[in-house]
């Protein structure tokens, strides 16, 4: 379990700290210190997002900071016998050109276990007409519907020297809505409601009543369209997930994520699960399996500091 530090609200926290080498380090000691006295197996920094390259280096020597402290917390381990100690660094990383050309991707490579890339939210409530919002491929006969894709994003950051086994590639549990609309880059009338914020619903409610699903192999995508309100929701059916479960292996990435669980159904139509067992379930050898850290002496908490019972 990793701590994730920022988000969308509270990215704009990373500027002033990430600006100087002091803040950097008080950035980098405090973060460690959440992991020392929670027994979290490593830190995850969510800066959405660096917006020209003076922050971007920032966001480097951060990863450095942080990278750096981790590594000192670790030597401490080892030489009091825990000999697996190891905690990783990793990062929420953007699908957007605007947004991940401004970042010194390589230069972050090199202080990172591995980038989730969040690839989902690529058509919404602020655009003109609807759209697939995590579509592998791009349209080429409607290409309004495809404002962004999934392929030549990953090809991008492989560019950068990221080696694909180290790409995450995010999926997500919720669908957006379009009412009032004829198809995919159409224009519509509004988003409509929605579960817990209007115009996006969870995968758990979808499809929404009297809906027909869509699925294009074509795209890597799936809409649902219910004729009376004319409402789309674009959102990841069991096909797509079968087909990115595919993609994540035939293109050598390093696994999945999801944004975020609790959208999830708990039966036998959970996409989390289709994944797992895509790649040969729990016990199948495919998994990434790895001692973690059981004992965390510097913790505030008795029963962490002292080790946790069985192990």
């Amino acid at each position: 379990m990793l701590l994730s530090i920022g988000g969308w609200t509270y990215s704009p926290n990373f500027v002033q700290p990430a600006s100087s080498a002091t803040g950097r380090k008080r950035f980098a000691e405090t973060s460690v210190q959440l992991l020392k006295d929670h027994g979290f197996d490593g830190l995850d920094l969510d800066w959405e997002y660096p917006k020209d390259d003076n922050e971007a280096q920032n966001f480097v020597l951060l990863l450095k900071a942080v990278r750096e402290e981790l590594d000192s917390y670790q030597a401490t381990l080892k030489a009091q016998g825990v000999e697996d100690a190891y905690f990783e660094v990793t990062v929420a990383c953007p699908a957007g050109p605007e947004k991940y050309k401004v970042m010194r991707l390589g230069e972050m490579n090199r202080y990172l276990d591995f980038f989730n890339l969040m690839a989902y939210d690529y058509a919404g409530s602020w655009d003109q007409v609807s759209g697939h919002q995590a579509n592998i491929y791009p349209s080429t006969e409607n290409p309004k519907s495809t404002p962004f894709s999934t392929k030549p994003v990953i090809e991008y950051y492989m560019a950068q020297g990221i080696a694909a086994s180290k790409i995450v590639l995010g999926m997500p549990l919720y669908g957006r809505a379009f009412v009032g609309t004829t198809g995919p880059g159409q224009p519509y009338s509004t988003t409509g409601a929605g579960s817990w914020e209007n115009g996006i619903w969870d995968y758990k409610a979808l499809p929404r009543p009297n809906s027909q699903i869509y699925y294009s192999d074509k795209l890597g995508a799936s809409f649902s369209f219910e004729p009376s309100s004319k409402t789309l929701i674009t959102y990841d059916s069991k096909e797509v997930v079968y087909q990115k479960s595919k993609y994540i292996q035939e293109r050598g990435l390093g696994g999945s994520m999801w944004w975020e669980s609790s959208g999830d159904r708990t039966d036998d139509k959970s996409l989390i699960k289709q994944v797992v067992d895509q790649f040969g379930g729990l016990n199948g050898g495919r998994m990434e399996y790895r001692p973690n850290v059981l004992k965390f002496p510097q913790s505030k908490y008795d029963n962490l500091r002292n080790g946790f019972p069985g192990e």
